[in-house]
């Protein structure tokens, strides 16, 4: 479900309507049914539109909430969760796209008509100190104290708490600010993730419907880059500190006072615990989850998987610190043994 506070939601539509426009195949069930929004797998409810992958998703897909869900022609599921309205379809995700975009037409890149600076809606708060060029949009909430620098640019909807220091040419939408945040000059939040449903026609955008959310005390270098979630949040937990130039795509969740260096990149849906430290330059594959207290050597590159706390790691890909330098020291002696052969 998108926030309303940020998204302007078309429908309801009629069910056959939805499966006339994606091509899906809903059997013998009543087309006049209404769809009201679309919605992730594990949040959707009975008015909600998702779609489950098939294999692999068996555990999510029985614990569904769903009224409607896309599934793949050939997914057999050992049983259908009561109330739920499948609709097969040869391109699930392609399927979803062109429904998503129905509901939402608007959703990619936010459409700025006012001709105000500061849009009259706007709520700002008292001893809030404005550089020149700001712009805020409408129904967004400035916390009081804050103060924010020149020609940075706060969308539609949304809130930031107290006393927090956006830097110049930050841009901010689709999310929700603690208070005593910093975020310095250049740095991109909420923007849309990397997601796109591929076929031999091209590549279909995949409509980022979620928000991002940072808590309180964080703090956000120059020049990065944080994307809103696709259906759900990405999430910047309390006390959390990013270096310069870290990237941080869809729907990761990031726990309480880690620490991010520069030139980080986590792929989506990852999940940090608390007080995480991760050195310059490392790589996240999607769907890494890490536990509390992990730590990773820079350039390091960590593949799916969990990962357990309290550890450090190095090596691409990663493996525990005492693997790598055991793995190092015997390529060392290794390549010294080889190359007394070859002189002989």
């Amino acid at each position: 479900m998108a926030d309303p506070r940020f998204f302007d939601n078309r429908g309801p539509f009629a069910l056959a309507d939805i499966a006339s426009r994606t091509g899906a195949d809903i059997g013998g069930a009543d087309g006049s049914a209404m769809v009201a929004d679309v919605a992730a797998l594990d949040s959707a409810g009975p008015q909600h539109l998702t779609f489950c992958m098939g294999k692999g998703f068996e555990k999510a897909f029985a614990q569904s909430g769903a009224g409607f869900c896309l599934i793949p022609n050939n997914f057999a599921p050992a049983a259908i969760p009561a109330g739920m309205v499948v609709l097969k379809s040869a391109a699930v995700q392609q399927a979803f796209v062109t429904a998503a975009k129905m509901f939402y037409a608007d959703s990619d890149l936010p459409v700025w008509d006012q001709k105000e600076a500061i849009h009259p809606s706007a709520k700002i708060g008292a001893g809030v100190s404005l550089a020149p060029g700001v712009v805020i949009g409408p129904n967004a909430e400035i916390g009081e104290g804050t103060r924010i620098g020149p020609n940075a640019v706060i969308g539609r909807g949304v809130t930031i708490g107290r006393d927090c220091q956006i830097g110049s040419n930050v841009s901010i939408s689709h999310g929700f600010v603690g208070d005593a945040v910093i975020v310095h000059p250049g740095s991109q939040l909420g923007q849309p993730g990397y997601g796109f449903a591929s076929s031999a026609a091209g590549h279909n955008k995949i409509p980022q419907l979620g928000r991002i959310i940072l808590q309180d005390k964080v703090e956000i270098g120059s020049n990065c880059s944080i994307d809103r979630g696709a259906l759900g949040d990405t999430v910047i937990g309390e006390g959390t500190k990013l270096d310069n130039l870290v990237h941080i795509a869809h729907n990761n969740h990031l726990g309480r006072h880690c620490m991010i260096l520069g030139q980080v990149g986590m792929s989506g849906s990852c999940e940090f615990g608390d007080f995480v430290v991760v050195g310059g330059q490392v790589g996240f594959a999607d769907h890494v989850t890490i536990g509390a207290g992990a730590r990773f050597v820079g350039g390091t590159g960590v593949m799916p998987g969990y990962w357990p706390g309290g550890q450090d790691y190095a090596g691409y890909p990663a493996r525990t610190m005492k693997e790598w330098v055991r793995e190092t020291a015997m390529l060392k002696i290794m390549t010294k043994r080889r190359g007394k052969k070859s002189d002989v």
